[in-house]
Parts: C-alpha cells; sequence; structure tokens
C-alpha cells in the first residue's frame, strides 16, 4: 500500500528525470509515455481521520465497502487473493468477496484449483481491495480455514444461475484443449443448473480468511496517505498508525 503512485507529473523526460533508452523501440517507448501520462485520483477524496475509527476493522471495512458502492466504484465487492504453494512461490487472482462477518472475510471456489490446492497445503491468505473512486485500500491477511460441506453448498446455492453453471463446469485451472470444447460444456452447465437449481457440486469449498492483521489506506492528493493498522495479538485488537 505504500507504492501508490497519487496525482503524476507530466511525462515530459525533463520533469522526470528519465530519458529514453537509445535500444528501445517505438513501441516501448509509446508505452513508457502511456504510463508516465497516466492520472489517478482527479477527483475529491473523502477525508479519514483515524481517531474516530472503531476498535475492531469489521465495522469500518462494512462502512468503507458501502460508501465505495455509493461512490460509484464498479464491483467493490472483488479483491484479489494471494496465496503460496508449498515451495513458497506466491500466485494472485481476483475473485469475490462472499461476506465479512466475525468469523472473517469469505470466498470460494473449487478444491481442485490453484487456489484450493495452495490452500491445501498453505492454509494462509492476504486479500487486497482497491476503491480508486475514493481513494481506498484495505488489505487483509491471515489464517484460513474451510466451512462445512453445508455451508458451502448453501453458499454456491444462494448464487446465481450462471455462477452454479461455472461451478458445474468444474476442472478450474486445469488445461483447456479449445474454446470449443468449453463452450460445449457451458452450454451442458447451463442446461444443468436450470433443470436442477439446487444441483450439488462437491468440489465447491467456502474459506473463511481469519483476520489477524487489517490495513486500512485513505490515499491523499498530497501524498499525506493516512493508514491505519489492526493487529490481532493476545486475544484484542490493537490500532496503530504507519507512515506512507
Amino acid at each position: 500500500m505504500t507504492d501508490h503512485p497519487g496525482h503524476q507529473d507530466s511525462p515530459d523526460a525533463a520533469s522526470t528525470g528519465t530519458a529514453a533508452h537509445p535500444s528501445d523501440d517505438a513501441e516501448a517507448q509509446a508505452f513508457r509515455e502511456l504510463l508516465r501520462g497516466l492520472r489517478v485520483w482527479d477527483v475529491a477524496l473523502p477525508s479519514f481521520d483515524p481517531a474516530t475509527a472503531p476498535a475492531t476493522p469489521l465495522p469500518l471495512f462494512r462502512q468503507w465497502l458501502r460508501e465505495a458502492a455509493e461512490a460509484g466504484v464498479p464491483e467493490p465487492h472483488t479483491m484479489t487473493l494471494a496465496t503460496a504453494d508449498a515451495a513458497g512461490d506466491p500466485s494472485v487472482r481476483t475473485l469475490m468477496l462472499h461476506d465479512a462477518d466475525e468469523r472473517g472475510w469469505h470466498f470460494a471456489s473449487h478444491r481442485g484449483s490453484r487456489k484450493g490446492r495452495e490452500l491445501a497445503v498453505r492454509p494462509r491468505a492476504a486479500l487486497g481491495f482497491y476503491w480508486p473512486a475514493v481513494g481506498r485500500q484495505v488489505r487483509v491477511s491471515g489464517p484460513v480455514t474451510v466451512a462445512d460441506p453445508e455451508e458451502s453448498a448453501a453458499d454456491l446455492h444462494r448464487r446465481s444461475t450462471g455462477a452454479l453453471a461455472a461451478a458445474l463446469v468444474g476442472r478450474q485451472s486445469e488445461v483447456l484443449g479449445s474454446v470449443d470444447e468449453l463452450a460445449r460444456a457451458s452450454e451442458a452447465a447451463w442446461e444443468h443448473a436450470r433443470r436442477e437449481p439446487e444441483a450439488p457440486v462437491p468440489s465447491w469449498t467456502l474459506y473463511v480468511l481469519r483476520a489477524e492483521e487489517v490495513e486500512f489506506f485513505q490515499g491523499d492528493a498530497q501524498r499525506r496517505h493516512v493508514r491505519l493498522n489492526y493487529r490481532y495479538a493476545d486475544g484484542r485488537w490493537e490500532r496503530e498508525l504507519l507512515w506512507p
């Protein structure tokens, strides 16, 4: 969270102190110019007084997600999920938050997917939320537990027909032979989901991340970002401010 650029300066080489590499081709140089010219937070950002924050992170997280939705952030419940394999090599992907309650932050997947396999050997994860319209980020990390089959099934069947159809296709993260193969499997899964809306998908698994650390980041156009970090220790939450 410390590396967000805030408002970027003009992309000319004199102001940035950088020059084109002689060996660069036109495409590479155009890409660099694109990156330097991008703007962020060209809107009025909300203020955040950490002194008013609640004693625990869950109410603040719920408030920030609601405010992101009200500010027009598309899909504010999407998040990045970072896991690691047995060797410690990380992987990351974007998926949806299913719930956040006193137990933790909920998400779901197939047990045989890459994230499912990695969580089986290293049951810890980190989540990242970013809501650019309000210049806010939230980072959550901690151990992950697996919900029982009944709760996992209930989670799936609360979702849309399309979500059930996608789950019925299965084989997530396996090598796909062709897009035609996917189309045939998807069509059959949609028919199955419409015909049997309570169809079981045994591999569908609900995961719950029990937070040990939750950081709230409020961006500032002058780069005086506010970072409030919650840490769970000795049975209670402790709060601390971090330098941006």
